[in-house]
């Protein structure tokens, strides 16, 4: 018999010193909970911030969730979503076999943010025409 099938999305940023660095990621989880609704949703950094993504891979886990996707919120990936994510998710399956990982693409190489990005970038470079139109 298998157990059903519960899944979390456990998203993955950087961290920093700064706090307010935190707010658009912070942003992110709360417009992910609330289109996904029925899924368990935790964000978690490398480093300078809490949890860990062991502590939210933990927490998911203890929410029961056996099918968890780890999306790194990062622009590229660089050394950190190709090798320390991958070595951190291996510790997480090694302790937890019973729970299916998958890890995502970096979500700035998807061609919707990358498509976003230009957007935003396009429009922040025009001159301000608010009031206008």
């Amino acid at each position: 018999m298998n157990p059903m099938k519960k899944t979390g999305i456990l998203l993955f940023a950087h961290g920093a010193r700064d706090p307010a660095w935190a707010k658009p990621f912070e942003a992110v989880a709360h417009v992910l909970k609330q289109r996904a609704q029925g899924q368990e949703i935790r964000l978690a950094f490398l480093e300078f911030m809490s949890p860990s993504i062991m502590e939210a891979g933990l927490d998911l886990i203890d929410q029961g969730c056996n099918h968890i996707t780890v999306v790194p919120l990062f622009l590229g990936a660089g050394g950190h979503v190709r090798k320390d994510l991958p070595r951190l998710i291996d510790e997480l399956k090694a302790k937890n076999p019973e729970v299916t990982w998958t890890l995502s693409p970096a979500v700035g190489e998807t061609d919707i943010l990358i498509q976003a990005l230009a957007d935003a970038a396009w429009a922040l470079a025009q001159p301000d025409t608010a009031g206008q139109g």
